[in-house]
């Protein structure tokens, strides 16, 4: 069955959700299947946030940068965690263990500064908030990790 240029989005997603990011490989049978070119569904992908050009890692960590957070630490929180994760924002460890992100706001004001890790073990989702840190409990959170 030949898909259409406006099922080119949806194609995408479910591609997502297959490998948890767009692969090149991918993408060029995605653009065959809808008929256009690859430059079109590069364009597309890369045009909506929620798409992903590299593999994330087994756990997201998000490091609040909202108001709250940011007027308590959110800077030393995220300088922390990418020294002990030895990432930096936006990048996934090499062995695909954390992928270090910050977000606008995680909702959990009255406990800034925060991050959230969301892991997905087995098809189960696990989302934890981490509030009121500081450099020392961001290192107990990833204890045994990088540093």
């Amino acid at each position: 069955m030949k898909g259409k240029r406006g099922q080119l989005i949806p194609i995408l997603q479910q591609t997502q959700g297959r490998f948890g990011y767009l692969p090149k490989e991918e993408m060029v049978k995605v653009a065959e299947l809808c008929g256009v070119t690859e430059s079109t569904v590069f364009g597309v992908a890369s045009f909506y946030a929620l798409f992903r050009f590299t593999p994330i890692g087994k756990t997201r960590v998000m490091v609040c940068r909202g108001t709250a957070c940011h007027v308590r630490g959110a800077r030393q929180i995220m300088e922390t965690t990418e020294k002990v994760l030895g990432i930096k924002e936006g990048q996934t460890t090499p062995d695909l263990e954390y992928t270090l992100e910050s977000v606008a706001c995680i909702g959990c004001c009255a406990l800034g500064p925060c991050i959230m890790t969301i892991e997905i073990t087995e098809g189960q989702v696990t989302s934890t908030v981490h509030g009121r840190l500081n450099s020392g409990k961001v290192r107990e959170i990833f204890a045994g990790g990088r540093e």
